[in-house]
């Protein structure tokens, strides 16, 4: 039995105009020389729950474990998932501040994908719109998506 992981590089990104307003989400997978672009779009959404669904949809689209290097431009998720989420969870979903956390139903599913996936994630952030390939292409699918949600594609 091979116990290697295969390795798979992910862009993702959000979009959203307005905030909250239409928005999308898009996804860029890389393994090896195979590579499968997702993306997807909601009406009265934000910009970080969008942010927050490209990384689920990425690594729910995974069908076995995988050695994950995941980029992406959002500091809330990056954070929030190596940070902020073990003191939301002792303290029952709720903030430093004792306010519920904001996109909750989002960051139980994130939480439970990367728990219990086998997934070994490396979260790299990238600066947004400054000319990585892997997040320039996110975003166009994450714009793609905004389109999709207003019924344009």
């Amino acid at each position: 039995m091979n116990t290697e992981l295969n390795h798979v590089t992910i862009y993702t990104d959000g979009a959203c105009k307005g905030n909250p307003g239409p928005g999308g989400w898009g996804v860029v997978l890389i393994s090896g020389t195979t590579e499968k672009e997702l993306f997807g779009g909601e009406l009265g959404t934000t910009n970080n729950r969008m942010e927050l669904t490209a990384v689920i949809e990425a690594l729910a689209a995974l069908k076995r474990p995988c050695r994950v290097t995941l980029y992406l431009d959002s500091e809330y998720v990056r954070k929030g998932i190596t940070e902020w989420i073990h003191g939301w969870k002792a303290k029952g979903w709720r903030t430093a501040s004792k306010q519920p956390v904001k996109n909750v139903e989002l960051w139980q599913r994130l939480d439970a994908l990367v728990a219990t996936s086998g997934h070994v994630i490396e979260w790299k952030w990238v600066k947004g719109h400054a000319g990585d390939p892997g997040n320039e292409r996110a975003d166009a699918l994450a714009n793609r998506g905004v389109e999709v949600a207003l019924g344009r594609r």
